[in-house]
């Protein structure tokens, strides 16, 4: 089919090619249409959301300190004003020494100061309740050894004889006291008799422990401890302190006794314990640290 040629289409096409040679025509604008709509901005960045400055940068908008006064600025010192070469170090000033001793408190004056005796009042009371027959006597005094208010003990309760008298401060007499009457019922139960009366080898006496010189000074020397030696009985021999066959009423009647003892004294040694109290029971009133007792 042929196509027909036109007397306008020509011309319309010489003028596309045209336009489009010269980069196209340019838009006119029309009346009728609207205005581009407009983008709101984002709010301005706060303050404290603001990077912080540099190192060594000053921050912007800061307050500053207000500046010292006067008064409180401390005045350069002397030293401060002079030279570093002129300045020398301080010597140390030497520590100062502590005071001599008072001469009354060293050598012999030392040893002859003397502690006020504890007052033994109220024990002496308790013994006399107890109906101990007792004395007062003068202190004693033998270099390390002695005691200050020593009593002589001659009869315990119950009609308990000593025919040796005990010499002993008032609480080591006490605690005898009072252990003589749990011996009694020890007697009654195991030998069916009474104790007649209580036999003392040593009380006070200024000597070492186990009589050795170069031992730490014995209870004895302080009228503290004292040992016994036998017990005497209504009706029958008296009983040694020794040991004796296992199972026998007079076995039976001294571990008793001696068991009793360890309620009233804080040492307590006898047959078993070592050679030195193979035949007699050695009972005192030590002190030890955090009352630590010894019961052999």
């Amino acid at each position: 089919m042929r196509l027909r040629r036109t007397k306008n289409s020509l011309p319309a096409a010489s003028g596309l090619a045209l336009l489009l040679a010269l980069g196209g025509a340019p838009a006119t604008p029309r009346e009728d249409r609207p205005p581009e709509a407009t983008v709101p901005l984002p709010p301005a960045r706060p303050e404290e959301l603001k990077p912080a400055p540099a190192p060594g940068q000053p921050l912007q908008g800061a307050p500053t300190p207000p500046e010292r006064p006067p008064e409180l600025t401390p005045a350069p010192s002397a030293e401060a004003q002079k030279p570093e070469e002129a300045q020398k170090p301080e010597m140390p000033v030497p520590p100062p020494t502590p005071p001599a001793r008072p001469p009354e408190l060293s050598g012999e004056a030392a040893l002859a100061l003397k502690v006020a005796p504890p007052d033994d009042t109220a024990c002496r009371v308790r013994l006399k309740r107890l109906g101990v027959a007792f004395e007062p006597l003068p202190p004693l005094s033998s270099g390390q050894c002695g005691a200050p208010l020593p009593l002589k003990l001659t009869a315990l309760a119950d009609g308990v004889a000593l025919p040796q008298p005990a010499i002993l401060v008032c609480t080591a007499a006490e605690a005898l006291a009072r252990w003589a009457t749990e011996v009694q019922v020890a007697a009654e139960r195991e030998l069916k008799t009474p104790v007649t009366g209580i036999e003392i080898g040593t009380s006070y006496e200024c000597r070492g422990q186990n009589h050795d010189v170069e031992a730490k000074l014995s209870e004895h020397a302080f009228a503290n401890g004292v040992d016994v030696m036998g017990f005497a009985l209504a009706g029958r021999p008296s009983i040694p302190v020794k040991a004796m066959p296992e199972g026998t009423p007079e076995g039976r009647f001294l571990d008793d006794a001696r068991a009793r003892s360890c309620g009233f004294f804080r040492t307590v040694l006898g047959p078993g314990s070592n050679a030195a109290h193979a035949n007699h029971f050695h009972l005192d009133e030590r002190e030890r640290s955090g009352g630590h007792r010894l019961c052999q």
